[in-house]
């Protein structure tokens, strides 16, 4: 190699080293003060777009963990709300119970005044705990966790829509239940006996009510007159007044889920309401049967009373046996003397005859159901008799509502399915409360997995790098001292000038 002092090649040799090593020294110690191993994208820029996936993914389920924890937090709420709607309906299942019993001798209105009490307090706590029918958690409560492939399984559902899930009165199906004693109501009436604001009979003004009954004892008429006072008197007054003259006879009246005047009882009865002769009356005139009862009323017109050669026959049926009824002349003269036969062929059947709420006709009634065929009709040109007609009569059914314990058994029965309902609806909550934990723990899971390998990507070796740290400085320092030796190699070629 010839001598040169114009380009020193080993000092360009040297001071390249010089950079180069600075720079190693200088990566060294910027990796072990921030704890990365890439620092910037020229560091490793396929790596960082494999780390940065990682932190985003981490970012997004450490908060899908805190939205999994809000939604317990929700459903436990919820939770929480749903066993007290559970404590309110045995409360009520013990009320209706209660109330079912036919020997109960209490008030029944008392019952069903706390009764609906807590119908309401069903609505305020389902509203408060926001699973009333419509309300913000009675739809498909959808928690966003992260995690997964895509949107669908990155999310946890938990459906709590539609009026199978709410869990108000009305949507579990007992807000229009009571469990007042039930009773039949003057047809056509309107008159409220529940306005506090109304004064009955006002001016000593009078109502008639006459009853046609069968006790068990024999067929009787019976008249009760209301009495009003100069200043009128109240709803329950009424109530009490009338009770007071028909309790010797199994009637009661009380007031209907309508506010209206209502008859109820064991005791087959047909009752009419004359109008009343001043003041407000307590009912429009009118009239009703006891519809408690399975019933039937014969022909269409007053009874004709049996003459000469005409007979009547006709079979009633229950699940007691059959009876059959021969009506003539002998025993079936006068209305009073039909029934009286009827009843006596009756007896022990659970079926009686009582007037009908004209007087003038016949009303067969049974707490169970029966049948009426007439098998034979010779009366001549009598268009009355008690049917008129051969054939298979139309017999009414029974209404629960208007028996003393029908709405309590009906109540119960809404009440049983209210219960399962419940039910769904915390079967439900809790499942969901497991769903959400179970996120939660496997979000927690790829946190810390993910964690770990961006951390291998990203994180800098301390131990590699404290080793290098001290490769750099020694080897920062060599070329430094070489640098210095090459800069003073070109003076040698001073010694072949002195020559």
């Amino acid at each position: 190699m010839s001598l040169s002092i114009q380009t020193n090649v080993a000092s360009l040799v040297a001071q390249n080293s010089v950079r180069v090593n600075k720079d190693f020294q200088s990566s060294t110690i910027q990796r072990l003060s921030s704890g990365y191993r890439i620092n910037s994208s020229a560091d490793d820029a396929a790596g960082l777009a494999v780390a940065n996936k990682y932190r985003g993914d981490t970012a997004e389920l450490t908060q899908g963990v805190q939205n999994a924890n809000n939604g317990v937090a929700a459903l436990q709420i919820i939770d929480g709300g749903l066993n007290n709607v559970s404590n309110i309906l045995d409360r009520l299942r013990t009320l209706a119970t209660q109330s079912a019993s036919a020997t109960f001798t209490g008030d029944r209105g008392t019952l069903n005044t706390e009764y609906q009490g807590l119908l309401t307090e069903i609505n305020r706590q389902a509203s408060n705990i926001k699973l009333n029918t419509g309300g913000t958690y009675n739809t498909n409560l959808i928690t966003y966790i992260g995690g997964g492939s895509n949107v669908a399984n990155a999310q946890v559902s938990v459906d709590l829509s539609g009026s199978t899930h709410a869990v108000d009165s009305t949507a579990l199906g007992i807000a229009t239940s009571s469990i007042a004693g039930g009773g039949s109501k003057i047809a056509g009436n309107t008159v409220r006996l529940d306005n506090s604001a109304t004064a009955f009979l006002a001016g000593s003004a009078t109502q008639v009510f006459t009853f046609h009954l069968n006790t068990g004892t024999g067929n009787q008429d019976i008249t009760t007159t209301l009495t009003g006072t100069a200043g009128g008197l109240s709803g329950s007054t009424v109530i009490d007044n009338l009770n007071t003259s028909l309790q010797a006879y199994g009637i009661t009246a009380s007031v209907a889920s309508d506010g209206t005047l209502q008859f109820g009882g064991a005791t087959a009865f047909t009752v009419s309401a004359a109008a009343a002769s001043g003041g407000n009356g307590v009912t429009a005139a009118g009239t009703t049967v006891n519809s408690a009862n399975y019933n039937i009323t014969s022909g269409s017109g007053a009874f004709v009373a049996f003459t000469g050669a005409a007979t009547e026959s006709f079979v009633i049926q229950n699940a007691g046996g059959t009876t059959t009824i021969n009506l003539t002349a002998a025993n079936a003269s006068n209305l009073d003397q039909t029934l009286t036969t009827i009843n006596t062929a009756l007896t022990g059947s659970g079926i009686t005859a009582v007037k009908s709420t004209a007087g003038t006709d016949i009303t067969l009634q049974s707490t169970n159901s029966f049948s009426v065929n007439e098998t034979a009709y010779n009366v001549g040109s009598d268009t009355g008799a008690v049917f008129g007609s051969t054939g298979a009569k139309a017999v009414t059914a029974a209404s629960n509502s208007a028996s003393s314990s029908g709405n309590a058994l009906a109540a119960l029965t809404s009440l049983q399915t209210a219960v399962a309902s419940l039910g769904v609806v915390q079967g439900k909550v809790g499942g969901g409360v497991n769903k959400l934990n179970y996120a939660a723990n496997l979000a927690q899971s790829q946190i810390t997995n993910y964690s770990a390998a961006q951390a291998g990507i990203r994180d800098a070796d301390v131990a590699s790098e404290a080793a290098n740290l001290t490769k750099a400085q020694v080897l920062q320092q060599a070329s430094i001292a070489a640098l210095a030796q090459a800069n003073s190699a070109p003076q040698a070629v001073l010694a072949l000038l002195r020559g």
